[in-house]
């Protein structure tokens, strides 16, 4: 008696075994938060962009005309030959100008607007091709990770954005030359009372 109720018993877990296997039950499974909380957040930046005024949306409007036009510009001077990215950069345009798609080919680097562009899925459609993912998630163009400029690379794009919009952007710098954040400044002041 004992022997067969061991020999039934140990069937039917190895019966629940086989079903809880083959059910993927207890398998790992692709995990989607970061979908789920992207499709949230756009979906609240959808519904926030409906509460915006009619006169912001008009002005809204009238600088992407306007950053359209300057494109069109720099690229009739050969400031903006290619893009790397659907749209208009507009880092690229208001810095003056400069070319994505062969900062991506060469590999140094990208501006940040191209950077967070790519990977939000909005290459051009020659680049999406040579897109593609490493191990570790990281994206990569014609399998290298695609980085950012250094940020020195990035401060001197605000440098030059800053001389043509006049827009004060960059912390100033003292006599000896080295840059002070307001912060600093402030504390320095504060010390020599």
């Amino acid at each position: 008696m004992r022997t067969s109720v061991t020999i039934t018993s140990g069937a039917a877990l190895l019966l629940v075994g086989y079903i809880l296997g083959a059910s993927n039950v207890f398998s790992p499974a692709a995990l989607f938060a970061q979908a789920a909380k992207a499709k949230n957040k756009a979906n609240a930046e959808a519904a926030g962009a409906v509460a915006l005024s009619d006169e912001t949306k008009t002005k809204i409007k009238a600088a992407a005309d306007a950053l359209k036009t300057a494109k069109e510009a720099l690229e009739a001077e050969g400031r903006y030959p290619n893009s790397a990215i659907k749209g208009i950069n507009s880092f690229t345009v208001l810095a003056g100008g400069g070319d994505s798609l062969a900062d991506l080919k060469a590999g140094g680097g990208v501006d940040p607007e191209t950077f967070a562009a790519l990977y939000a899925g909005l290459a051009s459609d020659t680049v999406i091709i040579d897109l593609g993912r490493d191990p570790e998630g990281k994206l990569t163009y014609k399998g290298r990770v695609v980085r950012m400029y250094p940020v020195s690379a990035i401060r001197a794009g605000y440098a030059r954005r800053s001389d043509i919009t006049g827009e004060d952007l960059l912390p100033t710098t003292t006599d000896t030359g080295k840059s002070k954040t307001p912060k600093k400044a402030a504390t320095e002041e504060t010390e020599e009372q």
